[in-house]
């Protein structure tokens, strides 16, 4: 099952030329979502490793991550808490644990924050992402968990393309490497 998932997540993936203006190809995860049996089998394949010592919580960043953590939180029967970056379009209104990434594979760096009250001492956290490119944003979220108190169990992302090193400091589970998606 793991191997027709991943070759369903391959066949779906689209790389675009932006154009003239661009350095770099942008990855279209689009298709991932819009296939009904692979998004039924993408937060099972996930939680699988997991599933001996569950988390209680999956923490996924936003925007991908609001759509793939609730399917993993959902195959394993935790909560979902979601990470929100602070760009200024939005404010939470109540206490919030913030932690700023190092630099992403855009160089930029943003800061992530989970609010207080949904993660604490005795929560065991599941990070979750599409994507890991710089780890930066999951390496974040870790230092969240932390410093909340909480206990962290590992990661899993669809994609692992940050080098090993980073994948062992944040035990990455990944149904793909960066690799698999090259022609």
């Amino acid at each position: 099952m793991r191997a027709e998932l991943s070759r369903r997540l391959v066949g779906a993936f689209r790389w675009t030329d932006p154009g003239p203006e661009s350095t770099h190809l942008v990855s279209d995860v689009s298709g991932w979502w819009r296939d009904p049996q692979l998004l039924a089998g993408l937060g099972p394949a996930l939680a699988e490793p997991f599933r001996a010592a569950p988390p209680t919580v999956v923490v996924a960043p936003e925007v991908t991550g609001l759509l793939l953590g609730p399917l993993v939180a959902t195959a394993l029967g935790a909560g979902f808490v979601p990470a929100y970056k602070n760009t200024g379009q939005r404010r939470i209104a109540e206490p919030t644990t913030w932690a700023w990434t190092g630099y992403d594979y855009r160089e930029r760096r943003l800061a992530l924050g989970v609010r207080d009250r949904h993660l604490g001492p005795g929560d065991r956290v599941l990070v979750v992402d599409d994507w890991l490119a710089s780890g930066a944003q999951v390496r974040a979220l870790h230092e969240i968990a932390t410093r909340r108190g909480a206990t962290v169990l590992g990661t899993a992302c669809l994609v692992a393309a940050a080098p090993p090193e980073t994948l062992a400091e944040l035990r990455v589970t990944h149904l793909l490497t960066e690799a698999d998606l090259h022609p």
